[in-house]
């Protein structure tokens, strides 16, 4: 999104394309927004959403938690005065080497959602928290993430029993409904989904006392999509027709629905051309490429506002 400061940023300054320009206090309201709608939550960063220093130090002093998912991340978050204890390594796949630098840093709250990954997180980080992170539907989602992450709620039941004989600390459940979610209705099956492997753990005497409903809110783009508040109310009344009044710890992982309004890519084009033999399609060609700031055009599942000078 343009805005004043960005477009006198541009003016003054002219920078070499393709330059990425964000408006921290757009991030700063899209926070502030979020903490109101949602206060029962949690609010944990998705760091790989925009890692930029700036951005860190700015939640940071705002209060934000921080989802981080790599060593680097870790780093960048420290160095940047966030505690250890408001870092939660939520990728699920991580070299046990990381896990053992997280723990020693002082990092609690870790994401599986396999045995192998338990058994690392048993070796690396003895006695931590961890959540499992299970499969739910996508539909609805630009941007869905329904395989590669996460396992099904019934393994999940049996990792997290797992968990506890192996010393860990079997914290809760998370789960992701998609990126650039436009279905509000999502949540509610998801969170339904975790309320019931809450019921069948304390039947096993294991008392689970976390969701994580991950991110999924969207950014403005070219479409309309609901509202924040709209999000916030669908998620409020899932959590307490599942839960009733035993309400867990929720936390929330937003990353596009921070900083994704927040900016722009500056581009040139460098290059309009046909190529003939009865093809009168325009080739356009920019300095920005899919590798080089646009990965999330691949297949056209994200699909950008476009904006011309003039």
């Amino acid at each position: 999104m343009m805005t004043q400061r960005i477009n006198r940023f541009l003016a003054e300054n002219r920078p070499e394309t393709p330059c990425l320009v964000v408006d921290l206090d757009v991030i700063a309201e899209a926070y502030d927004l979020l903490r109101w709608y949602l206060p029962l939550a949690s609010v944990y960063y998705a760091v790989k959403a925009n890692p930029a220093p700036q951005i860190v130090a700015m939640l940071e002093r705002k209060g934000a938690n921080f989802d981080v998912a790599s060593r680097g991340e870790i780093e960048l978050c420290l160095t940047n005065g966030v505690a250890a204890d408001r870092l939660s390594f939520g990728n699920t796949i991580k070299k046990e080497k990381d896990i053992v630098f997280a723990h020693q840093a002082g990092l609690r709250l870790f994401a599986f959602d396999s045995a192998p990954e338990l058994d690392k997180l048993a070796r690396a980080a003895p006695g931590a928290r961890v959540f499992c992170r299970i499969l739910v539907t996508c539909d609805g989602a630009e941007w869905p993430l329904s395989r590669k992450f996460g396992c099904a709620p019934d393994m999940a039941v049996g990792l997290l029993r797992r968990a506890r004989d192996l010393g860990l600390d079997p914290y809760g459940v998370s789960f992701h409904v998609g990126s650039q979610q436009t279905d509000l209705g999502q949540w509610d099956g998801a969170i339904g989904a975790a309320a019931r492997m809450f019921s069948l753990l304390a039947e096993a005497d294991i008392e689970l006392r976390m969701v994580n409903i991950g991110g999924g809110f969207p950014a403005h783009y070219r479409g309309d999509v609901p509202a924040i508040d709209g999000y916030a109310h669908a998620v409020m009344v899932a959590v307490t027709r599942h839960f009733g009044n035993q309400l867990p710890e929720i936390i929330a992982e937003p990353g596009r629905s921070l900083v994704g309004d927040a900016g722009i890519i500056q581009s040139e084009v460098v290059l309009i051309s046909e190529k003939g033999g009865g093809d009168h399609r325009r080739w356009v060609y920019l300095d920005v490429g899919k590798f080089n700031g646009l990965a999330e055009t691949m297949d056209e599942s994200i699909k950008y506002r476009i904006a011309t000078p003039g």
